[in-house]
């Protein structure tokens, strides 16, 4: 907010040292503006992206979570399960991809926020996300010792050094083996982002090589056999049709990692082209996958016959081929590995993107002159996750990554339709230009009065408040500041105004019915998720939330879209088609998905949001480099430069 100080110059107001903070948004380029010193290197292609999505989202839960739904919840239907599923996570990939073009700057779905809906949801979402990648990766790191223990016969013939042990006293189960991969892995990670993508490639390379010899092989065998898994009496949905889609709510979760991506935006080569390639293709292929596999397993055998914990394995054990084990079990720990790869590289850029901003120390921020990467970033959460993948089972907390994932894909929607509908028209300043903006005020002809402010999301009026004494003469002279006038005559001045007025109004309802739809949303998913509520209040719920987001979409539809998209952000990328209703669509799925993991995981992830929210408080606010920054209209920022530079000279 600007508004006038005491001395008569335009400062900021009071708005920034309470709750304003936590609305209070970033340039798209912040990081370049404010020159933070060494950058990240620019060096992935298309290719690399595609090894970081399909490494980070194929893991070792292809290998069991395939047998598991189709024994339990969908039979053969789990094909369509999957296919559900890609196409639900293809609603997000598709918000994900307009904004990466957009802002491609390192921090993922927590830079997004910043820029489109503010600090204090920004801050929440790469909170949620630090906890995420670092149970992710210590939850992998520890899956892979049982599958390691298959080369050796057993985890009781493993190497002393890397068997599991139990200390005496305590009951804690320690896994060296755990421990020493996550180091490996940060080594691989400081080396430098090209080598990491390179070793990436690798072994996902492998990983897929594996599932393309089970989608030959087992087809060829389910030719042979005449697809004995599919003539079953009970058809092709034994479960009916709901418990298709109970499987597709599972198995959505085996498509997170594409978002991982889009945390190495900044050091793409040529980000608004090889972002949504990345992102998309790395989702088809593995959806293509996915599909194939299921589709071959379950016509080896008949779903109720599949073993919930080797299903692949078992499948092809019970034509003979038990060899073919040695081969899936190296899919499954390569699958493993590059999932691990794919957990650990996003966090440290998630801790330097915060860094920058001034939400976290500085230290985190700093990036080797050499390799090019933030080393001590790196450094600090590989041994992090080192730690706590040796001393916990953090089984039981596997819950809670999926917060950091969906939190994060609900504001990456909400972020696309406020920048469709109202993108930030204002820009921080820092507080040196602080004079310019003020002689800038002066040399229109008027002052800004001192009992009225401009709001954040409504900037404009800082234009709008300046006194025109000569009109025309304001008009011609300062065309940045009030903007497309061509005929300037008797009603001239008074059209302009009503087109400004109209505008605003616009965007005012534009931005109310988006928290409306938000609102709605919450109602809907909230009621359709709580089984223990009254049946007429629960569809009374239902219905009421329903009525709110059919109609918040209807108005949003019908409303024309803000003509400053096209200019937002950089220009010329990726456009998510089918607005205001695909994202909706994504907020609705995702806040279902949230609210339904359970009371258990919400009281853990509650525990570690209000750590975050102490740190923010008494750190991350104070230390923010949005703290003294001075909010100007875009349109004005140009001119500010042009009069801080002619008054230098």
């Amino acid at each position: 907010m600007i508004a006038r100080d005491e001395n008569g110059g335009v400062g900021r107001g009071t708005w920034s040292r309470g709750f304003g903070c936590l609305i209070r948004r970033k340039q798209v380029d912040s990081v370049h503006i404010n020159g933070h010193g060494h950058q990240l290197a620019r060096t992935l292609s298309v290719i690399d992206l595609v090894a970081i999505g399909v490494g980070s989202t194929i893991g070792a839960g292809v290998y069991i979570l395939i047998g598991t739904v189709a024994r339990e919840q969908a039979g053969p239907a789990i094909v369509i399960s999957l296919l559900v599923a890609g196409i639900a996570a293809a609603l997000s990939a598709f918000c994900y991809a307009e904004l990466a073009c957009r802002c491609p700057s390192a921090g993922s779905a927590y830079h997004y926020t910043y820029i489109c809906i503010g600090e204090g949801v920004a801050w929440l979402v790469g909170w949620a996300l630090i906890l995420e990648y670092t149970i992710g990766g210590s939850a992998v790191a520890r899956g892979i010792t049982p599958n390691l223990a298959l080369f050796f016969g057993g985890e009781d013939n493993l190497p002393s050094f890397l068997a599991r042990h139990t200390l005496p006293g305590l009951g804690i189960v320690v896994d060296p083996c755990a421990a020493v991969l996550v180091l490996l892995v940060t080594i691989l990670l400081c080396l430098g982002i090209k080598e990491s993508s390179t070793a990436q490639f690798i072994v996902t390379t492998v990983n897929v090589c594996v599932m393309l010899f089970v989608i030959i092989v087992g087809g060829y065998q389910c030719f042979k056999s005449g697809w004995v898994g599919y003539e079953l009496p009970s058809g092709y949905f034994p479960y009916g049709v709901n418990g298709m889609f109970a499987g597709s709510a599972i198995v959505f979760f085996s498509y997170i990692g594409f978002d991982a991506v889009t945390s190495t935006a900044e050091e793409v080569k040529n980000p608004q082209r090889d972002l949504p390639l990345g992102i998309s293709t790395a989702l088809c292929i593995c959806c293509v996958l996915y599909m194939f596999v299921s589709a071959v397993i379950v016509g080896l055998v008949p779903y109720y016959e599949l073993n919930p914990d080797t299903p692949i394995s078992s499948a092809f054990s019970s034509y003979g081929m038990d060899w073919a084990v040695y081969l899936i079990t190296t899919g499954s720990v390569t699958a493993l590995f590059s999932s691990l790869l794919g957990s650990i590289l996003p966090q440290p850029r998630i801790f330097m993107a915060m860094a920058r901003d001034g939400l976290l120390p500085s230290f985190f921020s700093d990036i080797n002159r050499r390799t090019q990467v933030p080393l001590k970033s790196t450094i600090v959460t590989g041994v992090f996750a080192a730690v706590l993948a040796f001393f916990m089972d953090v089984s039981q907390l596997a819950g809670m990554v999926s917060v950091g994932t969906l939190l994060a894909f609900i504001t990456v929607a909400v972020s696309v339709l406020i920048i469709r509908y109202v993108p930030p028209d204002e820009v921080p300043i820092p507080s040196s230009l602080q004079t310019s903006v003020d002689r800038l005020a002066r040399h229109s002809g008027g002052g800004i009065e001192e009992d009225q402010a401009i709001s954040p999301v409504d900037p404009a009026s800082y234009c709008e408040n300046i006194h025109l004494h000569d009109k025309s003469e304001a008009l011609l002279g300062h065309p940045l500041i009030i903007k497309e006038v061509t005929n300037v005559d008797d009603f001239g001045f008074q059209i302009v105004y009503t087109d400004e007025q109209n505008e605003k109004n616009r965007r005012k309802l534009a931005s109310w019915t988006i928290a409306l739809l938000c609102l709605g949303v919450l109602v809907l998913a909230g009621a359709a998720s709580i089984d223990r509520c009254p049946s007429i209040l629960r569809f009374t719920l239902c219905g009421m939330g329903g009525i709110l987001l059919l109609c918040s979409i209807t108005v949003l539809a019908c409303m024309k879209q803000d003509d400053t998209r096209h200019s937002f952000g950089h220009s010329g990328g990726f456009v998510c088609p089918f607005v205001p209703f695909l994202p909706a669509a994504c907020i609705l799925l995702n806040t279902y998905l949230l609210i339904g993991l359970g009371m258990a995981t919400w009281l853990r992830v509650s525990a570690w949001l209000l750590i975050g929210v102490l740190v923010y408080l008494f750190y991350g606010r104070t230390h923010s480099s949005l703290l003294n920054a001075i909010y100007v209209p875009s349109a004005c920022t140009n001119e500010i430069h042009r009069s801080r530079a002619h008054h230098l000279l």
